[in-house]
């Protein structure tokens, strides 16, 4: 490998860095040939010598030597969407200006609190979703009626079909009454745990995030965050 090889970086990974996109956008976005490197359009495959300027749609990107994260701690009535809905506002609502860009990784429902991870790297944000990697998600939730031990273990060792697929996650009991539990999973489908209560005749009355790979709240209040380093 030469020095200048050692030096360049791939072109998706590139855009996935300095624009919050993922790869396979990053890709789409070169092969519909909107993507330029010194004003030649780019190729899928195409690396980004030091000093290249690459730009989408005519517009340069700005390039940038790190990533910017936040950890927040997102509370009950708020979307994960950069539009509100309804009567409901947005978490972005709760950022200053400068970190309007950023991009959710992952949502919770305007129902559900806790841990949410807001960032401009592409790379980062498919690394913490995508089920390969293998991100444990840890939640608290409190039931309107006690967990019965037959669909404790239909949930933990057989999993519940939804429309979308099969349900299943680990259950640990935090109380004696059976109404509250922590929850362990990899997957994170739209209001999977709702829907896998739900199916088996449940309502979640509460629902919130303690961690997120590792990535914890701490001791951010709701409503709050903080800039986190993923270097």
């Amino acid at each position: 490998m030469t020095a200048d090889q050692a030096s360049s970086t791939r072109l998706n990974k590139y855009l996935a860095r300095h624009t919050g996109i993922s790869r396979r956008e990053a890709d789409d976005l070169i092969a519909a040939q909107r993507v330029n490197i010194n004003q030649d359009i780019a190729n899928i495959g195409s690396q980004v010598q030091p000093g290249d300027i690459v730009s989408v749609d005519g517009a340069p990107i700005e390039s940038r030597t790190t990533a910017t994260t936040l950890v927040m701690h997102k509370p009950v009535g708020y979307v994960c969407s950069r539009r509100q809905q309804g009567d409901s506002p947005t978490v972005y609502s709760l950022l200053p200006e400068v970190y309007q860009s950023l991009k959710t990784v992952g949502r919770l429902d305007r129902d559900s609190s806790g841990v949410i991870l807001l960032t401009d790297d592409g790379d980062f944000s498919h690394q913490m979703t995508h089920p390969s990697f293998y991100k444990i998600k840890i939640y608290e939730v409190s039931l309107d009626s006690p967990l019965q031990p037959l669909h404790r273990q239909m949930i933990s060792d057989f999993g519940v079909m939804l429309e979308d697929g099969k349900s299943q996650f680990e259950l640990e009991r935090l109380g004696d009454d059976d109404l509250s539990w922590r929850i362990s999973m990899r997957e994170g489908r739209n209001r999977q745990i709702r829907r896998t209560f739900g199916a088996l005749g449940y309502d979640v009355r509460r629902l919130h995030r303690t961690s997120f790979g590792s990535y914890t709240l701490g001791d951010i209040p709701a409503g709050l965050y903080k800039k986190v380093d993923i270097s």
